[in-house]
């Protein structure tokens, strides 16, 4: 499965620059590659794994309804343990759905062109991962009726919100985002929309795409108006990929938990969002490539380039964890430093024995986020394993996936299991409806990626289309049309 061989500077010209697209492929070949995916007859393979992620989405309405019918005590929650599972799943979630926006909007502002062959799959993820995490702090309020009470609306109790607490700041970041997020994908989804409606050749296709595409006939004030709203949109996903993270971040660093105190919480929680988001974007669009045949347009330039990307936000998220010991060491606060030595870094074998104190109890939750996250990443420094796609595929699941699970899991857990007072001291087991209901969102984000998968193009066509030589008007290639003769 490697491509190495194919891949690289071209020799004695360093400057000249890989072709996004390869084989020479054409624009009708583009069109009619990306809509075969939506016209040909469904794949016996996407029956299986949609009823399969369908039949373990459904593990979360019924979780839900338990969740209500019997109260939040079904979950693992303890004293002191009051975020848990929950919690962390909702922060992980969300991180997973900062890589969409930033291939889309942040790439599309400083102008690299590789984006617009993963572009499309990255947002849709981001859809489908907000949907998972805005399950469960919505549900964990326990009387999830009233969670209208965070809007800042009137209300007959006259109960108004508390504006100075990061979980309102969680209700407008993450609405907002959500909101923003799904127009600027719908908006870049028209043209190819229309695209679909102009092949199909069923009725009912031609109406559902015809009415999704909003009128569109491609002409120039449609084009004029089309990428004005796109920039614009762009313009305003940025910054929300800075604050959305940021002000989850401040769920924790706004308070006075030990563990929680470092103000590098921030720039930390956005290099780790990014860091998730870029492996799930691999670990999605890998199969994706090799299912749908789409080596020509997703190539191993792509794939180079994110692992590169995956390399430095992990060694971000390294840094920060190095910091985090430092401030704790250098900030002369002893229950902080308590907490990194004794709840996270005392492991049974080693440091424990360096400290001549008792092993950390959730020691394995620490060195697994350690282990996923800084060390595993740094084996893309090598180009052969950043080009060969089975080795990017697995290093992204075992690695970053796992490890920022674990990254949430460690921040909040052990924060709280063992806090200032002794005698509160717990420790944290998920109950088995923690479980299902993770396992359950698991399964809805895969049974929604793979609906997007067959209904919608995976692939920005028109966009893909721009970056081919042949959109250069100068270009006088194999495809070029042929100038009348006189």
């Amino acid at each position: 499965m490697s491509e190495a061989a194919t891949f690289g500077p071209a020799k004695g010209n360093v400057m000249e620059r890989k072709p996004l697209v390869w084989n020479n492929r054409s624009m009708s070949w583009i069109t009619a590659h990306v809509s075969g995916m939506l016209e040909s007859k469904t794949p016996f393979w996407w029956w299986v794994l949609t009823l399969l992620s369908g039949a373990v989405a459904a593990l979360v309405p019924l979780e839900l309804i338990y969740l209500v019918s019997t109260g939040v005590g079904v979950w693992g929650l303890n004293n002191p343990v009051f975020w848990a599972w929950d919690i962390t799943n909702f922060v992980f979630w969300i991180g997973i759905g900062h890589a969409g926006t930033l291939i889309s909007a942040i790439l599309f502002l400083t102008r690299q062109k590789w984006r617009t062959s993963i572009n499309r799959a990255a947002e849709a993820m981001t859809i489908f991962a907000v949907i998972c995490a805005g399950i469960f702090p919505a549900f964990h309020v326990g009387r999830f009726w009233m969670a209208w009470f965070l809007a800042p609306v009137p209300n007959a109790n006259a109960i108004w919100q508390n504006f100075k607490s990061p979980l309102l700041w969680d209700v407008f970041a993450v609405s907002t985002y959500f909101t923003v997020s799904l127009i600027f994908w719908y908006v870049g989804l028209i043209p190819d929309l229309a695209t679909i409606r102009d092949r199909a050749k069923n009725i009912w296709r031609k109406t559902i795409y015809g009415i999704l595409a909003l009128g569109w006939r491609g002409s120039n004030r449609q084009w004029r108006n089309y990428e004005k709203a796109y920039l614009i949109l762009a313009g305003i996903s940025t910054p929300l990929v800075l604050s959305v993270h940021s002000v989850v971040s401040f769920d924790f660093a706004t308070s006075i938990v030990p563990g929680w105190h470092t103000t590098i919480f921030p720039p930390y929680f956005v290099a780790g969002a990014i860091f998730g988001g870029f492996a799930m974007v691999l670990t999605l669009m890998l199969p994706a490539r090799w299912i749908f045949n789409l080596h020509d347009l997703i190539t191993v330039k792509h794939i180079d380039n994110m692992a590169k990307i995956i390399l430095l936000t992990g060694t971000i998220v390294g840094y920060a964890y190095t910091m985090e010991f430092f401030i704790a060491w250098y900030s002369g606060n002893p229950n902080e430093a308590w907490v990194f030595q004794f709840n996270r870094l005392a492991d049974p074998y080693l440091f424990s024995k360096w400290f001549n104190s008792g092993y950390a109890p959730y020691w394995w939750a620490y060195w697994a986020m350690f282990i996923c996250n800084v060390f595993i990443p740094q084996l893309f420094w090598f180009k052969k394993i950043r080009t060969n796609m089975w080795a990017v595929w697995i290093i992204c699941f075992v690695g970053p996936n796992v490890g920022m699970w674990f990254e949430r899991f460690v921040i909040i857990v052990t924060s709280i299991h063992r806090d200032f007072l002794p005698g509160s001291w717990g420790y944290f087991s998920p109950s088995i409806n923690d479980i299902l209901l993770f396992i359950g969102t698991i399964g809805l984000f895969c049974f929604l990626f793979l609906l997007f998968l067959r209904f919608l193009p995976a692939i920005t066509m028109f966009e893909v289309k721009a970056v081919l030589p042949e959109a250069d008007p100068h270009y006088h290639g194999p495809h070029a049309k042929k100038e009348p003769k006189h």
